[in-house]
């Protein structure tokens, strides 16, 4: 089953090593000039206001605003919005400042490569964190491509969370699919992976699909207008938002299974018995992109992959679990007291084990960073770097991967 190119859905496309994460002040790349001032360091977010960006960006935040970073460079957070060109004409206003190093969600994998190419000639380091871009110069992390954390092979949210509605509907049914932010990398290749799997099964009905913005309330509205036309639906699959999802059901005095991604009040419903799967991408990631970023800073362009891809969790109705307090301890994975769009997944036990509660809901910056291991394992492999390239490695075609990754067959790339 192949999935259509990311290119053709984009209306937009027309238009640290570790020891030395103590960072520039205790290394080679200390970017200090001559007259004393410090280098710049920009977090771009291309739109704000839910709970995942707000939560990603101060743990990015928090990492740029600890001690060691601070005596080095200065950091400042610019929201661009949802408009490909005022990401680019604040990209750009960047470079023009200084810009040492730029963490950002893009709006568009596309749209922003000319104003990337840009800014790497002018030795700008530029790293997107959940959503990708397909310039080659930067630098991505992300869990779009990602494989479940307890299974390397089993890649994809869109294409796991949509296998697994599909097995707790036993292959039959009426469904919904609640999507994110149009024209984003993330919401394209969620939805792409998803639509191959459910393609597969005959039984399976997607009687309509909608946009809920990764947003909890406006996921809340969109789906009780659809279950207003569509009182008959058997499942819903979820981007972010689920748990807005599932209280529209609620209102709606349904109960019936859910896929979605790591919001609290979604996780607290499944160790309630509500049917589904939790998976999606934590927020984590701008907090990683921050350090990631550091890392090239310090060490340099070659001291971690270009392409870096994250395992995404999943947990299901038999393995919510509460915490006890504000941490990840003895496999628990949702917090008893935390808001309900709170998206849980704040900590990475390898790449930012400094995270905390706290700094993902304001920021609060680490005493010390934590250095990040060697990153060559988090190399995306080849065969999935045509969805964030937008094209295939030298040695490698497009085509369907039928062996390293379940479900076999979508479309990636092969040895030429």
């Amino acid at each position: 089953m192949r999935i259509r190119k990311r290119k053709g859905l984009l209306i937009a496309a027309s238009f640290v090593t570790a020891a030395s994460l103590v960072l520039a002040g205790c290394s080679g790349g200390s970017t200090n000039t001559g007259n004393g001032s410090k280098g710049k360091i920009y977090l771009n977010l291309s739109y704000s206001g839910n709970n995942w960006q707000d939560q990603a960006a101060n743990l990015a935040m928090s990492v740029a605003e600890s001690p060691e970073v601070q005596a080095n460079y200065s950091v400042q957070k610019v929201i661009s919005g949802s408009d490909p060109q005022k990401q680019i004409s604040d990209i750009q206003s960047m470079i023009a400042s200084g810009a040492k190093l730029i963490v950002f969600y893009p709006i568009s994998p596309t749209a922003l490569n000319p104003v990337i190419k840009q800014g790497c000639d002018a030795g700008v380091t530029f790293v997107a964190y959940d959503g990708t871009v397909e310039e080659p110069c930067a630098y991505n992390v992300s869990y779009i491509t990602g494989a479940r954390a307890d299974n390397p092979e089993q890649a994809f949210f869109g294409a796991q969370t949509a296998q697994g509605l599909v097995d707790l509907l036993g292959g039959q049914g009426k469904i919904m699919l609640n999507r994110g932010v149009a024209g984003t990398s993330t919401d394209i290749v969620h939805y792409d992976s998803a639509k191959a799997v459910f393609d597969q099964y005959p039984g399976i009905q997607i009687v309509t699909e909608y946009y809920g913005n990764w947003d909890s309330s406006v996921s809340q509205q969109e789906t009780a207008k659809a279950l207003a036309a569509h009182p008959d639906i058997d499942g819903v699959w979820s981007e972010l938002g689920e748990d807005g999802v599932v209280k529209a059901l609620q209102a709606a005095g349904m109960k019936v299974p859910v896929t979605g991604e790591d919001t609290n009040y979604f996780r607290k419903m499944l160790s309630q018995g509500w049917p589904g799967v939790s998976s999606g991408s934590p927020p984590a990631s701008g907090g990683i992109a921050m350090k990631v970023g550091l890392k090239i800073l310090a060490d340099g362009p070659n001291s971690v992959p270009h392409d870096i891809e994250i395992n995404l969790p999943y947990v299901t109705t038999d393995t919510a679990k509460a915490c006890p307090g504000s941490e990840f301890v003895d496999g628990c994975n949702f917090f008893t007291n935390a808001a309900d769009q709170f998206v849980t997944e704040v900590f990475d036990p390898a790449l930012l084990p400094e995270s905390s509660y706290t700094a993902a809901m304001q920021v609060a910056p680490f005493d010390k960073l934590v250095p990040l291991p060697d990153m060559s394992s988090y190399a995306q492999p080849e065969w999935r770097r045509i969805y964030t390239r937008g094209s295939c490695d030298a040695g490698w075609k497009e085509g369907p991967v039928t062996t390293g990754q379940v479900p076999p067959g979508l479309d990636g790339c092969v040895q030429a």
